[in-house]
């Protein structure tokens, strides 16, 4: 049982992230990380070092940050909501000129609706994230 309730982290396996996810078990909440996965890595065609917001490698560095410190981490895997929603609107844009921004689109219409559907089912009273 934890000192003050239990929160879901987003962990994107930076530095942000990492620090809020630590710095909460510290203060004695039970946290639980994840981590979205957005994109099927196997077969993008990217070379074998995928770094960068939502690669593999932000992943597994969110993983291993977790078993350090003890912390319960999980993938909330969302590719297909990601590339319905997000990858055409992008190609779509980008094709009629325009520069689109993914992350908004993600952050608004994905990301946030995920994280409170899985802090529910996980019976977490607060989510954190290492943004703001």
């Amino acid at each position: 049982m934890s000192k003050h309730g239990k929160i879901l982290v987003a962990m994107s396996g930076g530095i942000d992230s990492t620090v809020t996810a630590v710095m909460l078990a510290e203060e004695g909440y039970e946290v639980v990380g994840i981590t979205m996965k957005t994109w099927d890595y196997a077969s993008s065609g990217g070379g074998k070092k995928e770094t960068g917001c939502c690669s593999l490698d932000s992943i597994n560095d969110a993983r291993a940050i977790a078993v350090k410190y003890g912390i319960h981490h999980m993938i909330l895997d969302i590719r297909e909501e990601f590339g319905d929603f997000v990858i055409n609107n992008f190609v779509d844009e980008y094709i009629a000129g325009r520069t689109p921004n993914p992350c908004v689109l993600c952050n608004t219409h994905i990301k946030w609706e995920a994280l409170l559907k899985r802090a529910e089912m996980l019976d977490c009273e607060f989510i954190a994230t290492g943004h703001y």
